[in-house]
C-alpha cells in the first residue's frame, strides 16, 4: 500500500499495483495477524502468499476488513474499520477475484453487485 499526495497535502492510500486481488469471502475472525492470515491464504485459499497477489479478508460483523500481500522485502498489512455501514464483496462462493476499482469502492464501503429500483 503506498500514500499519494493530492495538492492540498492530504495523504491518499492507493492499492499497490498487484498481480491480482483475491477476496476471502467466509467470514473470518480479524484478530489474525500477519501469520493467521498467511495460514489461511496458504491453508483455505491453496494460494501463494508470496504471488504478489494482495487477499482480502472481512470479519463477521462486516464492519473490519484486513488485506495482506508481500511486497518483494516483506509481508504488508492493511486494516480499515467502517464506522457506518458494512464491508460487502461481490459474487458468489467462497472467493472472488476483483480489479483495483471494485476494491476501492468495496473499502469505500459500497455495495457492489446490486441495483436499486427507481
Amino acid at each position: 500500500m503506498a500514500y499519494e499526495y493530492a495538492s492540498g497535502g492530504k495523504a491518499m492510500w492507493t492499492i499497490p499495483s498487484v498481480r491480482r486481488i483475491l477476496a476471502y469471502r467466509e467470514p473470518v475472525d480479524l484478530r489474525k495477524s500477519f501469520t493467521g492470515l498467511v495460514g489461511l491464504v496458504k491453508g483455505v485459499l491453496g494460494e501463494d502468499p508470496l504471488s504478489g497477489s494482495l487477499f482480502v479478508f472481512i470479519n463477521r460483523r462486516g464492519t473490519l476488513i484486513k488485506t495482506v500481500y508481500w511486497d518483494r522485502t516483506g509481508f504488508c498489512l492493511f486494516a480499515k474499520r467502517l464506522e457506518r455501514g458494512r464491508f460487502r464483496l461481490p459474487g458468489e462462493g467462497p472467493r472472488q477475484e476483483l480489479d483495483a476499482q471494485r476494491l476501492q469502492l468495496v473499502l469505500d464501503g459500497i455495495e457492489l453487485g446490486r441495483r436499486h429500483k427507481g
